[in-house]
């Protein structure tokens, strides 16, 4: 919920970009960060700092807040960073109602939900250093339109995107809190996208995702590596165990042949000019 208001914020003040781009976190060497912010004519960012357990909100003019990162609700969270903010004279008003979770409870109203294990979110941190560390490696091997690798603040994932540069048949929508147009927007292109995720449902582990939309004719009877990946007919996306990553010899490079395998099951059922769009780069 804490970076679903900090992502709301960038959300709200930044110029859109194609897929919610304008509304990512991304990964810094002691947590998060929005990244700079335009506010009339100034800029702000704000930082999770997950070392010393702070939240830290910069402007151009200076100045600077802090909110501590410990044990509390949602709304005092909410009400501390919007006072921070208004301290810094950058007031801002956001959608003030979580997104992709079922039974959201508005910020200022959520009494429920004030954990905060600092052991936890360092550890949790750490595994997106290391995961971001890979990801941009393997993007550097394309050079058709590919995302940069960013956290999205709905569903918490790290992601990394290819497009193939056809448009996508429209997508259904369907999830839970989000608009339809937001969903047909993101997915209006081919893509193979990857990423990692703290699990959920189907999968209630940590793991790394890939999938294919639309999903060509095939796709999850696609032969992958490495052994311990396999197809979700739940969430009809490639898996790999986060744990079979972290145990493994060499670490790096299962999670690379990981991504490469399942993006070449993609590219080449979809039949993707793969030619044009990849670089000998990784």
């Amino acid at each position: 919920m804490w970076t679903q208001i900090v992502g709301k914020i960038r959300l709200r003040e930044s110029a859109p970009i194609n897929h919610g781009w304008h509304s990512t976190l991304y990964l810094t060497s002691r947590g998060l960060t929005t990244s700079p912010i335009p506010h009339g004519l100034e800029t702000f960012q704000i930082d999770f700092d997950f070392i010393d357990h702070v939240l830290v909100v910069t402007a151009s003019d200076g100045g600077v807040a802090r909110v501590a990162l410990e044990p509390k609700t949602v709304a005092a969270f909410y009400r501390q960073v919007m006072e921070a903010l208004h301290g810094l004279g950058m007031d801002v008003r956001i959608y003030a109602r979580p997104n992709e979770v079922a039974d959201p409870i508005p910020f200022e109203r959520d009494e429920v939900h004030c954990a905060y294990d600092a052991e936890a979110v360092n550890r949790f941190w750490r595994v997106l250093v290391q995961s971001d560390r890979v990801f941009k490696r393997f993007r550097s091997g394309f050079i058709g339109k590919c995302s940069p690798v960013h956290l999205f603040w709905g569903a918490l994932d790290l992601a990394v995107t290819r497009f193939s540069g056809r448009r996508a048949p429209e997508h259904p929508g369907g999830i839970p809190n989000l608009p339809d147009r937001v969903t047909r927007e993101a997915y209006s292109h081919e893509v193979s996208s990857a990423g990692f995720w703290a699990g959920g449902g189907a999968i209630a582990y940590p793991a790394y995702y890939s999938y294919a939309y639309p999903e060509p004719p095939g796709f999850g009877e696609a032969r992958v590596v490495p052994s311990p990946a396999f197809y979700s007919q739940d969430l009809h996306e490639f898996i790999l165990p986060y744990d079979a990553v972290r145990t493994a010899p060499d670490p790096d490079g299962m999670l690379l042949e990981y991504l490469q395998s399942t993006y070449v099951a993609a590219a080449d059922l979809a039949k993707w000019d793969r030619a044009a769009l990849e670089s000998s780069l990784i």
